[in-house]
């Protein structure tokens, strides 16, 4: 054997030595990718990476056996345990000896992949492009333990260089026309690589990061085009080049480990920021930038396939895209409220940030956040309810999830002031208005049209003028039917506009007078174009009862087809579900006649065995009523039998629109009267669009009854645009400005009339200006607001001055009492009121029961709608005990008054006539606090059960308010601990053991009451528990419902352990003041 083939003999040698250790390192640092739900056409790019080394693996596994057959030398280790070759000037000199004694080898088959070995170890930490996540864990892991030891660490860093060589060698067989990566030896270049990647973002840098990598990439081809020269030289003279090369680089004076931890730190953010674009086909945003398991969610959760039309180009949007404000404005039933969900998911999951969700009405608020809590389990974010006595203020702030807070118009505002006390308003990154109608004379718009409805309309703009002042990253969305002055929203919320005609079922209107039907057509002279005559026999006697020919009408699509009948009065509702009844065929009883027979068992064990007596009679028809006067049970268990068909025609009010979404074959308006007003365009439109259910139907109908003398009206009606809508900041003795006012100054966002006056013209008001103000100024508006909060104590200062630049500068503060005011959200109206019950409640406040302190709490502004019955009032005092009818007399309630009154006698004391009704309620509801079934308390005090549940859901609201407003007062800290006792107790009404299952968004005292009974007496076991078993244990549950209470036990659950972790990492957290 000549000299020659030993030294090839020796080079294969080693070579299949370097090849076995990076072999053996680079499998004890793989670990499997975790496990997650993909779409079946699509691999993950860490799949695909293990593919292809597996590949590699067995290419290279090959060409060793066919070495070791040729040469079965002894296989030394050339590199040892040294982690760099350009300090040792031993191993090189060796390697010159080593030189010398032997000549260039010539090319062989192997030389391929000696040469990537080579380039592998030169470029010894560079970028890991590929590496899993839990291999860079791996070598965090172990870089924190190199630091004790220099030997140590030349180890595992030389491990880390082998492990990184059968990376770079996978991504060379993949595509051998990409450059090789940057060498981690030129460390000069490496830190002015690094260093943006630590420091910015890569969303706003990404162009500046891919022009270094392509600056580096360009310098990584050339050393691969100077490797083609150096195919005729042997391994050794290869290796010497390499580190000779690396021991030229400039040595850096941080440490090495220091250096090699940056390194490592620099390669991670590249290979998240890569795999980000690697995968943003496969799973990070198919769906409008949101994972592919969102649209399957929505599939799931709410039947939905696909995307109409409008919705990909309302989403798909420059302006969405950009993040600038939008109003949406589509008719109703259009699909408006998916288009939000799906921006505010964006928010939560792509830009991990907050989101608030303003509704009208506490019932559409339960109902969204039992709906989005399923969303919130699958997706990892929290969902928070705000509505009536629930909601913290301020809200908690998560460790690591983002929160949905979903809330009223009352509760929006309230929550977005205690952000910005906080300093935290930037956390919340879109705010979406969704629709829904406020039925009032005036001022009426769907969805942003609660700008222009009265109280409300002036506390929802309030927050939004403050969110728009405030922060500048968070984003407006508000969704309406057609608006008539849109313009003016545009330019107050800053926002762009985007509208459709698109209905998922067409629309047809009709209206009918005396017995011809007339189609609706805008193109007609009169509007109405006749269709054809209603053929139906009646009776002389059927004609009396039902001159408007309703039976003929319901019975063309009942039962097979659902109806909804507006009637202008809850009376009428209850009365013309009676009379269709009387005159419907027998046949109607025996359709799903097991099921309406499961319904009314439901309706009574709701009153512990009472029913309305009309219900019991309408049902077995498959007709019920819908109102106001209804518990929620009771409206709740008939919305969801209309929605399974076994209701096939609601007679209803108007409010019903406004609520959940129940659609119908068949809309018939009974009167185009409200009570005693005429129908707005926006009521109508509301009401009709109800017609029509997406993919059962292909066609709604509308059918208005009127009257030939209404039929001007009716005409004007169909034909007439949309109203406008207006601010209210200065309707009604101008409330809704000295709140804003109030707030504005308490938390110090402007607290002299020259900001005042800049934040007041970025408001609607301040836009409308020229149709509001035409005799007066803004400024003169505001200082006329200003002084009645002085004469009441709120705010104090001076705006008078001769001076008009002083003036403007003056420096206004408020007092302790209009702290409390705003804090607690209290009607300017009552807050004086409220102040001096309080103080007055304190020289003799009766703690030997709940009576007083009840009383404290009772809503002021539910007095004007109750009047007492002056028999039942006399007769309840005499059936309570001697302590319980002191509170009378604390109060100022006499017995002698209430005798006389029951009596008839004419009363010549003066009394307080407010002190005496607001004391009728609070008894009212003392009795319900005992825990007494609603239904007999209705009866003791013959009031109708949908008003005290009214009551009682108003007066837990306004305890928390007074809670509020006697946090802020130091003089009533008695009261902190006994209201908040009490806000628990008001807002259930029922026994301890009960509380914790009615918390659960959408379990009421039936429902809980159902559970408890079944074995699941807490919140973790509503959490654990599968909706299967509880559609097999507890009666008249279906799989949605249980669904749906299953995931809003795991999101309260998941919200209070977030809580409870927060809480405890503040109390482990050191102090910044730490010494």
């Amino acid at each position: 054997m000549d000299l020659d083939q030993a030294d090839e003999r020796k080079d294969n040698s080693q070579w299949i030595c370097i090849q076995k250790r990076v072999m053996e390192i680079k499998n004890s640092f793989e670990t499997p990718p975790p496990c997650k739900k993909k779409n079946k056409n699509h691999m993950s790019v860490s799949e695909i990476t293990l593919k292809r080394e597996e590949e590699t693996q067995n290419t290279a596994s090959e060409t060793q056996d066919k070495m070791d057959q040729v040469d079965g030398d002894s296989q030394e280790d050339l590199f040892g345990d040294y982690d760099s070759f350009g300090d040792d000037s031993w191993l090189l000199a060796q390697l010159e000896d080593t030189e010398r004694k032997h000549s260039v080898c010539t090319s062989s088959p192997k030389e391929n992949d000696r040469e990537k070995a080579v380039n592998c170890l030169s470029y010894k930490n560079s970028d890991k492009i590929n590496c899993l996540q839990n291999a860079e864990n791996e070598t965090h892991k172990l870089l924190a333990e190199d630091v004790e030891s220099n030997k140590h660490f030349s180890s595992k860093s030389n491990i880390e260089t082998e492990h990184y060589c059968s990376k770079t060698s996978v991504l060379h067989d993949a595509n051998m026309d990409e450059p090789d990566e940057l060498p981690s030896s030129q460390l000069a270049l490496m830190e002015e690589f690094n260093s943006p990647l630590v420091k910015h973002d890569f969303s706003g840098n990404r162009p500046v990061l891919n022009q270094r990598m392509q600056n580096l990439n360009v310098q990584n081809q050339s050393r691969i085009t100077n490797s083609e020269t150096h195919k005729q030289l042997s391994l050794k003279d290869q290796i010497k080049n390499a580190m000779a090369e690396n021991a030229k680089s400039p040595i850096p004076h941080t440490s090495r480990s220091k250096q090699v931890k940056e390194t490592v730190l620099s390669e991670e953010i590249t290979v998240a920021m890569k795999t980000i674009e690697a995968t943003s086909d496969i799973d990070m945003g198919p769906f409008y930038g949101l994972p592919s398991k969102v649209q399957d969610l929505i599939f799931q959760f709410k039947g939905i396939k696909k995307v109409y039309e409008w919705q990909h180009v309302c989403l798909t949007l420059k302006s969405v895209q950009e993040r600038k404000n939008l109003i949406y404005s589509l008719p109703t039933s259009g699909g408006k409220t998916l288009v939000a969900e799906i921006l505010i998911m964006q928010e939560l999951l792509c830009r991990k940030r907050d989101a608030l969700f303003i509704l009208p009405y506490v019932a559409i608020v339960q109902e969204k956040v039992r709906d989005l809590s399923a969303f919130g389990i699958e997706c990892n974010f929290l969902v928070e309810e705000y509505a009536g006595s629930r909601g913290k203020f301020p809200p908690i702030k998560r460790r690591k999830k983002n929160c949905l807070y979903v809330a009223t118009i009352e509760k929006a505002h309230s929550l977005v002031n205690s952000l910005i006390e906080t300093e935290r308003i930037n956390s919340l990154g879109v705010v979406v208005v969704d629709e829904a109608p406020m039925m009032q004379p005036v001022h009426i718009l769907p969805t942003l049209h609660m700008l222009g409805e009265g109280s409300r309309g002036a506390v929802l703009e309030m927050a939004l003028s403050k969110i728009l002042f405030m922060s500048k990253t968070t984003q407006i969305i508000g969704m309406s039917a057609t608006l008539n002055n849109v313009s003016d929203l545009q330019r107050f919320l800053k926002a762009e506009h985007y509208s459709s005609n698109f209905r998922p079922v067409q629309l047809k209107e009709y209206v009918k007078i005396r017995d011809c039907i007339y189609e609706v057509d805008n193109k007609s002279e009169d509007c109405f174009t006749f269709a054809r005559l209603l053929n139906y026999k009646y009776s002389s006697n059927m004609e009396k009862i039902d001159p408007d020919h309703i039976i003929a009408l319901v019975t063309e699509v009942i039962p097979q087809h659902s109806c909804l009948l507006f009637c202008p009065t809850k009376k009428n509702c209850e009365n013309v579900s009676k009379m269709l009844c009387k005159y419907l065929s027998k046949s109607f009883l025996s359709v799903k006649e097991k099921e309406k027979y499961a319904l009314i068992q439901e309706l009574k064990d709701i009153g512990n065995g009472a029913i309305c007596p009309i219900l019991q009679g309408t049902v077995p028809y498959g007709l019920a009523y819908h109102h106001s006067g209804l518990i929620n049970d009771e409206r709740k268990v008939i919305e969801q039998a209309y929605s399974s068909g076994i209701l096939c025609l609601l007679t209803c009010t108007s409010t019903l629109a406004a609520g959940v979404n129940l659609p119908a074959r068949r809309v018939i308006l009974r009167s185009p009267y409200v009570a005693k007003d005429f129908l707005k365009r926006s009521q109508y439109k509301q009401m009709v669009g109800r017609a029509g259910r997406a993919g059962i139907d292909t066609e709604g109908e509308s059918i208005l009854i009127a009257q030939e003398h209404d039929k001007k009206l009716v005409a004007d009606l169909i034909s007439s645009p949309m109203e406008s809508c207006y601010s209210n900041l200065i309707q009604g003795n101008e409330k809704g400005i000295k709140d804003l006012l109030l707030s504005l100054i308490g938390l110090k966002l402007a607290q002299t009339l020259g900001k005042i006056v800049e934040f007041m013209e970025g408001t609607l008001l301040g836009v409308q200006q020229q149709h509001h103000l035409k005799e007066k100024s803004l400024l003169e508006v505001i200082e006329q607001a200003l002084q009645p909060l002085m004469d009441k104590g709120l705010i104090k200062g001076r705006i008078t001055s001769g001076n008009e630049n002083e003036k403007m500068r003056c420096q206004l503060e408020v007092t302790n009492l209009g702290h409390a005011t705003y804090k607690g959200s209290i009607d300017l109206a009552y807050c004086d009121t409220l102040n001096m019950d309080l103080k007055k409640s304190l020289e003799g406040l009766v703690l030997n029961n709940y009576l007083h302190l009840i009383y404290l709490v009772t809503p002021y502004d539910m007095v004007s709608q109750c009047t007492p019955d002056w028999m039942i009032y006399f007769r309840q005092f005499h059936q309570l005990d001697v302590i319980e009818q002191n509170v009378f007399t604390t109060v100022g309630v006499s017995e002698s008054f209430l005798t006389k009154k029951a009596s008839g006698q004419a009363v010549k004391q003066t009394v307080n006539g407010f002190v005496i009704r607001r004391f009728y309620l609070s008894l009212v509801l003392y009795f319900l606090f005992k825990e007494m079934n609603l239904w007999a308390v209705a009866q003791r005090f013959n009031l109708p059960r949908g008003f005290m549940q009214n009551l009682l859901s108003s007066s837990a609201a306004f305890s928390s308010s007074v809670l509020h407003f006697c946090e802020e007062l130091e003089e009533f800290w008695s009261y902190r601990a006994l209201f908040a006792d009490l806000i628990q107790k008001l807002s259930y009404c029922v026994k301890p053991e009960l509380i914790p299952l009615m918390e659960v968004s959408g379990v009421l005292k039936a429902r809980a009451q159902q559970l408890y009974n079944a074995g699941y007496k807490s919140l973790s076991h509503l959490a654990n528990s599968s909706p299967e078993t509880l559609v097999k244990t507890i009666e008249h549950m279906s799989r949605r419902q249980a669904n749906q209470i299953v995931s809003s036990a795991k999101m309260l659950l998941n919200e209070k352990a977030e809580a409870l972790l927060e809480e405890l990492e503040e109390l482990m957290r050191q102090p910044s003041n730490f010494p």
